[in-house]
């Protein structure tokens, strides 16, 4: 029964991330950037200031990939770099007004999506399906750390 459970979560997730349009190339950039460099400017923009290191582990990637996701971005005037002050082994990462720009439209979109989706399922279930999720974000998580 485990394996047969194992394998409905993973068509349903499948099904999940393909209908929110995830792995079409067409909705593979957001403003003109890629997926990732979206995901970091959400996570600088939500937090104002970072870390290199809090964003990788944040996002879940290593440092190297993240300085170059982060490079690309200053490059593009969507973010600063500088060093921090108080520990020059740490780079600190925030968002320039362009960057802002691009996530508070992003947030605005977004949040709008997830209304309609939200707003989609019945309201008797919304509490059960906002459980189940926060559930299995943190299998996800527990297992990425294993």
């Amino acid at each position: 029964m485990e394996s047969q459970g194992n394998n409905v979560l993973r068509e349903l997730l499948r099904i999940l991330v393909r209908d929110l349009g995830i792995l079409e190339k067409s909705d593979a950039s957001c403003c003109g950037i890629s997926i990732a460099q979206c995901h970091a400017i959400v996570e600088i923009g939500r937090r104002g200031k970072i870390t290199l290191v809090e964003l990788a582990d944040l996002l879940g990637l290593d440092k190297s990939t993240m300085s170059r996701t982060i490079n690309n971005l200053v490059e593009a005037d969507l973010v600063l770099r500088e060093l921090d002050m108080e520990n020059r082994r740490y780079v600190i990462i925030q968002l320039t007004d362009n960057g802002r720009t691009i996530f508070k439209n992003t947030e605005e979109n977004m949040n709008s999506y997830f209304q309609s989706v939200f707003s989609s399922i019945p309201e008797d279930k919304r509490n059960q399906v906002l459980e189940s999720l926060q559930l299995l974000t943190s299998a996800v998580e527990a297992s990425r750390r294993c």
